[in-house]
């Protein structure tokens, strides 16, 4: 029973209005017509036709209560007046004057309320006075109380639908605000990373200058030199290219996405474009300093390498880098974790990291180790936090044809997992290392 109530009830509240108000009326007429065809009391008349034409009429107006509160209400109200003259039984049309006066009351000011229930009140002892069946005390009573429960309780409806106007109002108004600053935070993320790609790709163009003026100068006098040199310029310029289709998809913005954005300033420091433009691209091969600025700051922090290390491109091993960092530094501000394990995963195809804590425990955080008094805010190599989380840790792995993953985890902690599509890079590469590296800092066992 209590399934079919629910679905009653949502059908009725997914019904037009004027449905509903047609239906009010119908039955209203229906109920009427039976009760004035029953005995009337001592001193009224039964229905007759013109009693029946008037009782439709008099109830079928309240199906236009909502458009014209003030209307309908003095129409009933007039024709119940003819209609009482006439000595017809009043009771038989009092719910349509009472609806329409509780619908001003929910629908208007409260002075059409009270100028409605004055003339409710006076028909209402006009009727008294001219029957006999209740006393004069009885139907002063009826008039007061009756317009004033019903004026109240039309009050608070309308208070209520002004309020939930408002909520409404406010809530777009903020999931406005919020879609806003979502794609102001994508936008300038994107405006960031295209700095990072700037950078890479300058890299590569200085490579490929060097190299080409190297294989003129000695391409009659050690063609070896001069075809390594060349070599080197077809490996290097491709994965130019590959960085600049990158760096034109993260510059194809949406303009409405820029729409009011202020200017490309860094979040951390109040720079502008040229902060750290003379620093080198981070990559994979530093991530063991940030995990060290990070232990500097108390966090036990695990560094684990499985696979065999080889170059990738700077702009996806920067994108990797960045996604450890971010991680790292929310489990440091907000994750109050008493652990943290970094993971890194040099497959056959693709590059795998993951950042996971503990979420920490009331003993593993009192013995925690105390940060040190002058181990200052992560600086150097990058910020620390690009100021965008999530947002920006997912706009760098679609850059890359990536995924990125980030949750909480059944037993409590935090993990962000990145997996990035990969291919080997142009150039020598860096020094192996073995295929695990267990790197565990202060305060780990």
């Amino acid at each position: 029973m209590g399934g079919v109530a629910v679905a009653v009830r949502r059908r009725v509240r997914s019904a037009p209005p004027l449905t509903l108000d047609a239906a009010i009326a119908v039955g209203f007429a229906t109920v009427s017509l039976l009760l004035g065809h029953e005995n009337a009391p001592a001193g009224w008349q039964r229905l007759d036709a013109l009693g029946s034409v008037l009782t439709c009429l008099i109830n079928l107006l309240v199906v236009a209560r909502r458009r014209a509160p003030v209307a309908v209400c003095l129409a009933v109200q007039l024709l119940w007046f003819g209609y009482i003259a006439l000595d017809y039984w009043p009771v038989v049309n009092s719910l349509a004057g009472l609806l329409a006066l509780y619908t001003v009351a929910a629908h208007r000011p409260p002075r059409f309320a009270l100028g409605c229930s004055v003339l409710l009140a006076a028909l209402w002892n006009f009727a008294g006075t001219t029957g006999h069946e209740s006393s004069w005390a009885t139907t002063l009573g009826q008039s007061v109380l009756y317009p004033v429960i019903l004026c109240w309780f039309g009050h608070l409806a309308r208070t209520s639908a002004e309020r939930n106007v408002r909520l409404a109002e406010m809530a777009g108004q903020l999931r406005r605000e919020q879609e806003e600053n979502a794609r102001r935070a994508v936008a300038e993320e994107r405006v960031r990373i295209a700095r990072e790609l700037h950078d890479v790709v300058a890299h590569h163009m200085s490579v490929i200058s060097v190299q080409a003026g190297l294989a003129g100068y000695v391409f009659s006098s050690d063609p070896d030199t001069a075809r390594r040199a060349l070599t080197t310029i077809a490996g290097t310029s491709g994965e130019a290219l590959e960085e600049m289709r990158r760096l034109l998809a993260v510059l194809r913005v949406d303009p409405r996405e820029m729409a009011g954005g202020p200017a490309a300033v860094d979040r951390e420091t109040g720079e502008g474009a040229a902060a750290g433009a003379y620093e080198p691209a981070p990559g994979l091969d530093r991530l063991g300093d940030v995990v060290a600025r990070i232990r500097a700051a108390g966090l036990a922090v695990e560094l684990r390498t499985t696979g065999e290390r080889r170059p990738f491109p700077p702009g996806l091993e920067q994108c990797a880098y960045r996604v450890v960092q971010e991680a790292l530094t929310n489990a440091l501000k907000h994750a109050r974790a008493a652990r943290v394990e970094v993971s890194v995963d040099y497959g056959t195809d693709r590059l795998t990291v993951g950042i996971r804590d503990d979420g920490g425990t009331p003993a593993a955080r009192a013995a925690r180790p105390e940060p040190a008094q002058d181990a200052g805010p992560p600086p150097a190599s990058g910020h620390l936090s690009t100021g965008h989380g999530l947002i920006g840790m997912r706009e760098r792995a679609r850059i890359y044809g990536g995924s990125l993953r980030a949750g909480p985890l059944p037993d409590g902690g935090f993990q962000v997992r990145l997996t990035l599509p990969v291919r080997p890079a142009a150039g020598p590469a860096p020094p192996r290392k073995g295929t695990t590296e267990h790197d565990q800092g202060a305060g780990g066992r």
